[in-house]
């Protein structure tokens, strides 16, 4: 498993190894093992799959807010997406900072996601697939979004020139300049 550091503390591009042949290919998207070794200890408690039929799809920018915050760890089953980050721990050194990255079946990257972060992607080619781990389960009660072309975060989600494809609850979130979050960081002073 080759492990990637990127610019926002905890995300990290994790790319397992393949091994094919004339058949195909077999690869461990996940092993506690592995990852104990890289300090990534998780539970995960859910798994999620979904389909975005039309390219140009955003989904996000979601989280969900303590005492039911989840760690994800996104891959791409099907076609090609490019997925997004931004760092809503108050009192971080990179609160407001985002990392995206494009995740596709053909390059098997996955996305780790810790608490803390804002979560979104959007479809790179029609009926992309995206899978995707929890360390907590799913309650609405904590659910929440944020506007995914707040002007404050200046975001190019590659749709090139395209409109996005919203739901409603996604169209009416909130700008990042309006949002308060419910994250601290752990190194802010008190």
């Amino acid at each position: 498993m080759d492990v990637q550091h990127t610019n926002l503390e905890g995300v990290k591009v994790l790319t397992p190894r393949r091994f094919g042949d004339e058949r195909g290919f077999f690869s461990e998207s996940w092993s506690q093992r592995v990852m104990a070794a890289e300090e990534l200890d998780y539970d995960w408690v859910q798994d999620n799959h979904s389909l975005s039929a039309r390219k140009g799809t955003v989904r996000g920018l979601h989280f969900q807010a303590p005492p039911h915050a989840q760690d994800k760890l996104v891959r791409c089953g099907r076609g090609a997406l490019y997925d997004v980050v931004v760092d809503i721990r108050k009192g971080s050194p990179t609160y407001g900072q985002s990392f995206g990255t494009v995740l596709s079946f053909a390059n098997g990257k996955q996305l780790l996601v810790p608490k803390g972060f804002l979560h979104g992607f959007s479809t790179l080619e029609p009926d992309t697939e995206i899978i995707y781990k929890c360390s907590d389960y799913y309650a609405p009660e904590c659910d929440g979004a944020v506007r995914f072309d707040s002007p404050d975060l200046g975001i190019d989600w590659q749709l090139d020139g395209a409109e996005a494809l919203l739901s409603e609850k996604d169209a009416a979130a909130p700008l990042f300049a309006d949002f308060d979050s419910p994250f601290t960081y752990e190194g802010a002073a008190p």
